[in-house]
């Protein structure tokens, strides 16, 4: 059974920096390639940032280029979301998902985890 457990969210003021991480499980993390996304309330999910299966190659939303850095560790089947220099409308739920594709045709692969709720707020 293919799990997601994502982790790190919390609240914290503007311009402040989180850590996210990914726990993935059941399947061969370390043979796909992964993405972050998020989802504001009454918003559609969206594409935050995305690593190749060796961690080599990464891709991030304009949004948030030069704020966060997504890495990876296969050993841990582990994914991680640097996140600093915070805004408001940073606040969103935050899933991880392997993926397959790449650019306009990368979509999730498999169901979604419970997500992890960051709040950036004064």
């Amino acid at each position: 059974q293919v799990q997601f457990v994502e982790s790190g969210g919390g609240l914290v003021q503007p311009g402040g920096s989180l850590r996210l991480s990914c726990a993935a499980s059941g399947f061969s993390f370390s043979t796909y390639a992964m993405s972050w996304y998020r989802q504001a309330p009454g918003q559609e999910r969206e594409l935050v940032a995305a690593i190749s299966i060796a961690g080599g190659i990464t891709k991030y939303a304009e949004s948030v280029k030069g704020r966060f850095t997504i890495s990876r560790d296969n050993a841990k089947n582990t994914m991680y979301l640097q996140m600093n220099s915070l805004k408001p409308e940073y606040s969103a739920a935050y899933y991880c998902n392997a993926v397959a594709g790449a650019g306009s045709t990368r979509s999730p692969i498999y169901s979604w985890g419970q997500g992890t709720q960051v709040t950036v707020s004064s």
